[in-house]
């Protein structure tokens, strides 16, 4: 039936515990102790209000002080509080009283932490137990009835009715046993004389003692106690005092005096000798920490004391005399030790979410801070704080836990990692403080665009560049960390004079190194621009653009072209002189153009062979050809010239002709050379506005030439039939023979000039009413005023010497020549694309009228 009723008791135990009970906000269960690992204690997932699912992924675990023994544990998959290890209340708390195992449980995402309290119940596991299984007392036979000899208490480490509950005594005819209770609810039991003793008559006596606790099944513990009668010595020692209390500080020294004892015996000799020592029921922690002196009565502190261990110490001292027979008398010293701050505070890092964040924000939970100090009062109570200098700041959620929050944004760029100093300090006088250093470092986040280092790049290249070679380097700079400051470059899309820029330039997408893909030309393209982007690797990504200006610089890569005077059927130009060319005579100008820019395509003009180099010069700006003397008889008629066109480039680049010059008596009805030249479409299309001006006085001319015909038509015609008669009766214009115009005549006389385009048609020339023999009228235009609409009408007079064209006679029939010239401008510092067309043509209008043949 015992063991029917303990299998019940088990039963109820492990069945149910009592629901969770609300202890000031937290939780709270019981639980007996000596459960096996395994047994339920709470379902905390049902009490707390949690999603089980979620219970692993949020890390639900037991926050514990390191090194601290983990009784209970909780299983993540259900969410029940187990036992862990088996519990033994009294090794877990050695003092009596309430135990409880406190919890702090922690989950994540978003970090919560409960409270919760597990009081560990006591269960009648142990049995009362005396320190010795024989006691020896010695009474004097001498002792009156109803004389009291306390005896040696029994110990049971449970609490509660599992502890000593009653003594009982086997029984015999002379004592009886009588139960006292102490101030602190303990029991002991002393020895009664029921019947005066003979120890002639039985000088032993044997009795057993029993100590019973109140625990359900009962447990007892067993002692013989062996009453040995003595002779008489009837007096014993008497304390001042049955119980003395004395205060000492945990820091009290070894060797420190805790209380000095007095007894004293009436008795004389050794009967009233007193001898002090620890009763035999005195626990073994007290026997180390305490010593009494037997002969003097001093308590002596031996080992060092712990307020947070344990605050009280009961000593139970005996006084007896060295008399036969001796009695021993008992006292209590209640030792209450004063707590000493000589415990720094301890800091614990419950949970840490580390790297934070660079745009977490303010008020994100860092760490989880517990803070224990095993002093109590004003020294136990702890304030906890963190340097001023960095974001972060403690908040109090329980009594010594604290969570780490942030109080502002992070910039990892400015400070990407925090050392956290955590300091912790008690109330006590002196303080006691413990520092923490908390490492918080700052995770990237992209939030820093891709920098360059120059708001805009400008790149020279020279001309005829090698395809594929670098032309320069870009970098730009991202102060985000890893794959957020990982660059690519890349050149954004566009078009160079209508071509992708892609085939123009290219970069490399990881050290931002440029290399031009084709070899460029300064005649065709002077500048461009590109856009280059740099990405960073981020997400999202971010970007940069920046512009490169690409300048190519000019080569000198093209020789001069001759333009003027052009070969006409070989590889020599030919240009016929009069002799009677005087000093200054401008033969021709030699005209040529560059495709270069600058220096490269500044031309100077030279004469490299010469048949006789005193006839001839060449200004060697303008390429103008002149003679520098007259033409003597002994001159070649034909002067053989080598003229060398030279640019200012380094190295320079020339050109040469050849020309042929022919020293005629008198000119022919053909332009020369110099005349007959069209420029190469390039430099001819260079320039629309060259082109406009060229139509608007070709159209003005056309109307100008067009009414002077319609004029003469007219005007011929009314001549023609007011004269019918006379003897110039030819329709051809010529100077009519023997007829001479008077002054008037001359004065009404019309002049009539058409030059066909492109032909030497001759030119009609009336003077009514005749005029001498031998007088000509002729119209001329030099060779400097090219550019010049006007005609001048001059008389036909002989030749002189310093005259352009000496030498030349009229012959009958000769009609009016015209000859065109157009004189090259000064190109040189002008861009390839506003080059002029040289030009140069040159007019002469000649006409003799002779009498005589027509």
């Amino acid at each position: 039936r015992g063991q029917l009723f303990l299998h019940s008791l088990l039963f109820l135990l492990l069945a149910g515990p009592p629901a969770p009970r609300p202890a000031g906000g937290q939780l709270r269960y019981a639980v007996p102790e000596e459960l096996e690992h395994g047994a339920f204690v709470a379902n905390l997932g049902e009490d707390l209000g949690l999603d089980v699912s979620t219970l692993s992924a949020r890390r639900f675990r037991i926050v514990s002080r390191a090194g601290a023994r983990q009784h209970l544990e909780v299983n993540l998959e259900n969410g029940i509080l187990f036992v862990n290890e088996r519990i033994d209340r009294e090794e877990v708390c050695e003092a009596g009283g309430t135990c409880l195992l406190h919890l702090q449980l922690l989950i994540e995402s978003p970090l919560e932490l409960y409270r919760v309290e597990v009081e560990v119940l006591d269960i009648n596991d142990h049995a009362p137990t005396f320190p010795w299984q024989e006691y020896v007392l010695e009474v004097a036979e001498s002792a009156v009835l109803g004389a009291r000899f306390p005896l040696e208490s029994a110990q049971d480490p449970d609490v509660g009715t599992n502890s000593v509950h009653t003594y009982r005594l086997s029984p015999n005819g002379f004592f009886s046993l009588e139960v006292q209770t102490r101030s602190d609810a303990s029991k002991f039991a002393e020895l009664v004389l029921e019947c005066a003793l003979d120890r002639e008559q039985q000088g032993v006596h044997r009795v057993l003692l029993t100590a019973l606790d109140g625990g359900v099944p009962e447990r007892s513990g067993t002692a013989h106690i062996l009453v040995t009668v003595l002779d008489a010595n009837d007096n014993v020692p008497a304390f001042d005092q049955p119980s003395y209390g004395v205060s000492l500080p945990e820091d009290a020294p070894a060797g420190t005096l805790v209380i000095q004892l007095n007894a004293t015996d009436l008795d004389e000799g050794p009967n009233g000798e007193i001898e002090y020592s620890f009763s035999g029921h005195a626990p073994p922690r007290v026997r180390e920490l305490f010593h009494v002196e037997p002969r003097s009565g001093q308590v002596l502190l031996k080992g060092p004391l712990d307020y947070e261990r344990a605050s009280l110490h009961e000593l139970y001292v005996q006084a007896k005399d060295r008399g036969p027979s001796a009695v021993a008398v008992h006292c209590r010293v209640l030792v209450h030790l004063l707590d000493v701050n000589d415990n720094a505070p301890e800091v614990t890092l419950t949970s840490v979410s580390t790297p934070v964040l660079e745009d977490a924000p303010p008020g994100t939970i860092i760490a989880v801070i517990s803070v224990l100090d095993r002093d109590s009062g004003d020294n136990g109570r702890v304030s906890c704080e963190v340097s001023p200098d960095v974001p972060f700041e403690l908040r109090s959620s329980f009594r010594n836990y604290y969570t780490l929050v942030t109080t502002q944004a992070l910039d990892r760029e400015v400070v990407p990692e925090y050392n956290i100093s955590i300091t912790a300090r008690d109330m006590g006088s002196p303080a006691l403080l413990t520092r923490s250093t908390l490492t918080v470092p700052v995770s990237d986040v992209n939030d820093n665009a891709p920098r360059f280092l120059q708001p805009s790049y400008s790149v020279y290249v020279m001309e005829n560049n090698a395809p594929g070679a670098s032309i320069c380097s870009v970098s730009a700079l991202d102060p985000d960390c890893q794959q957020n400051a990982y660059l690519s470059y890349s050149i954004a899309d566009g078009h160079i004079h209508g071509m992708p820029v892609g085939t123009y330039v290219s970069i490399n997408s990881d050290s931002g190194h440029m290399y031009a893909l084709r070899s460029l030309d300064y005649e065709q393209i002077r500048s461009f621009q590109i856009r280059v982007q740099a990405h960073d690797a981020g997400f999202p990504p971010l970007s940069a653009n920046v512009t490169v200006h690409i300048f190519v610089l000019d080569q000198n890569d093209n020789a001069p072209v001759i333009v003027s005077p052009m070969p006409r059927n070989g590889s020599v130009a030919t240009e016929l002189v009069p002799r009677s060319a005087g000093p200054g005579y401008l033969v021709g100008t030699v005209s040529a153009v560059d495709a270069d820019a600058g220096l490269n395509s500044r031309l100077s003009y030279q004469l490299l062979q010469a048949t006789d180099f005193t006839l001839f010069t060449l200004a060697p700006d303008t390429g103008e050809l002149r003679t520098l003397r007259s033409f003597l008889e002994q001159d070649a008629t034909q002067q053989r010239l080598v003229v060398q066109v030279r640019d200012g480039g380094q190295p320079a680049l020339s050109a040469t002709m050849s020309l042929l010059l022919s020293v005629v008596e008198t000119m022919p009805q053909t332009l020369s050379d110099f005349s007959e030249f069209s420029l190469p479409p390039e430099v001819s299309s260079s320039s629309p506005l060259t082109l406009y001006l060229l139509v608007s006085l070709g159209s003005i001319s056309f109307t100008f030439l067009l009414a002077i015909l319609i004029l003469t038509a007219i005007r011929c015609r009314g001549e023609h039939r007011s004269h019918q008669g006379d003897s110039c009766s030819r329709p051809l214009c010529h100077c009519c023979p023997g007829s001479r115009p008077s002054p008037d005549s001359l004065k009404s006389s019309n002049l009539t000039v058409q030059p066909p385009a492109g032909t030497m048609a001759a030119t009609c020339l009336d003077v009514p009413g005749g005029g001498p023999p031998g007088y000509c009228y002729k119209v001329c235009l030099g060779p400097e005023s090219a550019q010049c609409d006007f005609m001048f009408l001059k008389p036909c007079s002989p030749p002189r010497n310093n005259e352009k064209y000496p030498g030349k006679r009229s012959r009958p029939g000769q009609h009016l020549y015209v000859s065109k010239q157009i004189k090259q401008p000064n190109m040189d510092w002008l861009p390839p694309s506003k080059q002029q067309r040289p030009a140069l043509k040159r007019y002469q209008i000649r006409h003799c009228g002779n009498r005589g043949n027509g």
